[in-house]
């Protein structure tokens, strides 16, 4: 078989090799370079996620900071297989080079306080994705998990419209259902939930409705399929990941199912999987099921890659 592509919306593994003191070429976690190498091409959003009550007071864009700056240091020292990329065509230009591509993406605009400025500079770092909340509310909405009625207000709103703007993708895994839909009515450029499987089939307020699903789609957006076992099921397996995307493509989503797998930000994944090296079970479950390698690969690269170039540029 040829090398499997892999384009991921989403993983925690920055913030997992901080705290643990390791690196992104091999360690312990779910993701690192070596297991990534194996497929070909590969393109990762890189989340940056911070606990609120892990650091003091007012002290969350100072370790986005710090957390930036140790992502760099990585990039040096693994710039032979890994490079940062802001475009479509950066990601084409690494996968020529036999490199991985590494996108930046934020997890709670808190982290960079809800502040346009500190947005547009995070714009200027690479970041290239924002979920607008994660589990706890903020300025510019409620979440899921926290003051889950309230949507966008002026300051959301404007949050998103610069962010389209810049050429940001506008994420909205975690975000408040009301939040979702002021998005939807807003939203000029395609937008994702990155990391959100199919609520019908686990009824867990972090999935999406087939309305929420549907809304994506006709925005040309993309849904990421989430690996965490607690979003896809009881003591789910490989097959339980592979009904949710059988679920999204009934809702008319052949080119708006991708991959959000939330590997080192989830305890638990499905059994038999251990962590990106086991991606390519997902990849020959669904070829068993006489799914296209043509739609395979779209669900497992392209999809995501072209709200890239949309959004982000070529």
């Amino acid at each position: 078989m040829k090398p499997i592509p892999l384009f991921d919306a989403h993983c925690d593994t920055i913030h997992g090799c901080v705290e643990e003191g390791e690196d992104l070429l091999r360690n312990t976690g779910h993701v690192d370079l070596i297991r990534g190498g194996a497929f070909s091409p590969w393109a990762q959003f890189f989340a940056f996620w911070i606990l609120r009550e892990s650091v003091p007071p007012g002290g969350l864009y100072q370790e986005f900071l710090r957390e930036y700056e140790w992502f760099r240091t990585e990039l040096e020292k693994n710039s032979r297989c890994l490079v940062l990329c802001r475009s479509a065509g950066e990601i084409g230009k690494a996968a020529a080079e036999g490199r991985a591509a590494a996108l930046l993406s934020v997890e709670g605009a808190e982290i960079l306080d809800c502040d346009i400025e500190k947005l547009k500079d995070a714009y200027h770092k690479g970041v290239r994705a924002v979920n607008l909340t994660w589990n706890h509310c903020n300025l510019l909405s409620g979440s899921i998990a926290e003051e889950d009625t309230r949507g966008l207000g002026p300051e959301g709103r404007t949050f998103v419209q610069t962010m389209e703007d810049l050429g940001m993708i506008v994420d909205v895994s975690h975000l408040s259902e009301p939040g979702f839909w002021d998005v939807a009515a807003m939203a000029k450029r395609p937008f994702m939930a990155s990391h959100s499987n199919a609520r019908p089939l686990a009824p867990h307020p972090r999935n999406l409705t087939n309305a929420q699903f549907r809304a994506i789609v006709n925005a040309g957006g993309v849904a990421g399929i989430n690996l965490y076992a607690g979003f896809l099921g009881p003591r789910p397996t490989v097959d339980d990941a592979v009904s949710h995307i059988e679920h999204f493509l009934s809702q008319g989503g052949e080119k708006n199912v991708a991959l959000g797998c939330d590997l080192d930000g989830c305890e638990e994944l499905p059994a038999g999987m251990r962590g990106i090296q086991d991606l390519n079970l997902l990849y020959e479950a669904l070829l068993r099921r006489n799914y296209s390698q043509s739609l395979v690969n779209d669900i497992f690269f392209n999809n995501l890659m072209r709200i890239v170039e949309e959004v982000c540029g070529i």
